[in-house]
């Protein structure tokens, strides 16, 4: 059982990071300090640097904690009960639209998605592989329910993973989202057309997508 002062600083942590996240967004990575995020928070300078060294490290808790957020969101997906193809065009649209929402809500996030995106990557690698295991995970039901045909479950994922990595940067731009959103019949047909079992061409599940 964790003690009070675990959980205490547990919560400062998070609101430390809550404030850091605001200011982010309000103003830039760049054109934030450290000493605006202590004065913002009203725990001071101390109490800050007792948690993260450096605007980096909590730059890197913010992304981690709207990573985490969009995590839990696929694992919802995941849990439902619904056929396997269907719950793989709902992770899909899940998945693309949780990012946008992230990132266009966090102000400096979109920018630093497109301007940094070497910083970016080095802190949603642990995000990476939970989504290519809950990929996986999806490919592994539809296999045994006969919905897939697949041979190897997990390097699919990992296809999978880096195809909607591939287009999450001109979806988060709003340069193909709304086209997505009108023609979802025809993506999830280009993501799913060459793993589906063939059953009178189009399987019922899928047919009010």
């Amino acid at each position: 059982m964790a003690s009070l002062a675990s959980i205490t600083g547990q919560k400062t942590r998070e609101m430390l990071v809550d404030v850091a996240r605001m200011l982010f967004a309000k103003w830039g990575k760049d054109n934030t300090t450290m000493n605006d995020i202590a004065n913002a928070s009203s725990k001071g300078r101390r109490t800050l640097y007792s948690y993260f060294q450096s605007k980096d490290e909590i730059y890197s808790a913010v992304i981690e904690h709207e990573l985490s957020l969009l995590d839990e969101k696929l694992q919802e997906v995941v849990l439902r009960d619904l056929p396997a193809d269907q719950k793989l065009a709902e992770y899909i649209f899940t998945r693309l639209d949780a990012v946008k929402e992230s990132i266009t809500r966090n102000g400096s996030l979109k920018a630093d998605f497109f301007r940094n995106i070497q910083e970016v990557e080095r802190v949603r690698r642990r995000f990476d592989v939970k989504d290519i295991q809950l990929l996986q995970q999806i490919f592994e039901e539809g296999k045994q329910t006969g919905y897939f045909n697949l041979h190897n479950t997990e390097l699919s994922a990992q296809i999978f993973h880096y195809a909607l990595r591939g287009i999450e940067a001109p979806y988060v731009s709003d340069k193909m989202s709304e086209r997505m959103k009108y023609n979802k019949r025809f993506i999830i047909n280009a993501f799913m057309r060459g793993i589906l079992v063939k059953k009178d061409h189009q399987h019922p599940s899928l047919a009010t997508v």
